[in-house]
């Protein structure tokens, strides 16, 4: 997991153990000061942005082990300049009902992460 800190939040120790429960000790936190940071450390391949915004369902996307998944806060979701950087097959949303609003981050988190789990055998 890897957390850009300008994000309005800051997860302590106390909150990222509450949030993983039984498997924080599984988890592997790198914390980036910001966007352009993350992307020279990092260097991600293929980078997948969920938005409430994009055309193409989170199961029409082909996962691949090493690609990063990306979300924004719940109340606003990722930057229009950011999600304009990656080409439309890249940026996914979680379909949903017309009149429902939107899945809570970890909701999100969630779905998403199961489906390119399922995708690579759960491995």
């Amino acid at each position: 997991m890897h957390l850009i800190e300008p994000l309005g939040f800051e997860l302590d120790d106390r909150r990222l153990r509450r949030a993983g429960l039984d498997y924080h000790e599984w988890a592997q936190v790198q914390r980036h000061a910001d966007w352009p940071e993350f992307l020279a450390t990092e260097n991600p391949t293929r980078l997948f942005a969920f938005s409430t915004r994009a055309t193409q369902f989170h199961t029409d996307a082909t996962f691949q082990s090493g690609d990063y998944l990306l979300f924004g806060p719940e109340t606003r979701g990722l930057p229009n300049q950011l999600l304009d950087e990656l080409p439309t097959n890249r940026r996914l949303r979680i379909p949903q009902q017309p009149e429902s609003r939107s899945l809570n981050l970890s909701n999100a988190v969630a779905v998403a992460t199961y489906e390119a789990w399922r995708q690579l055998d759960y491995y």
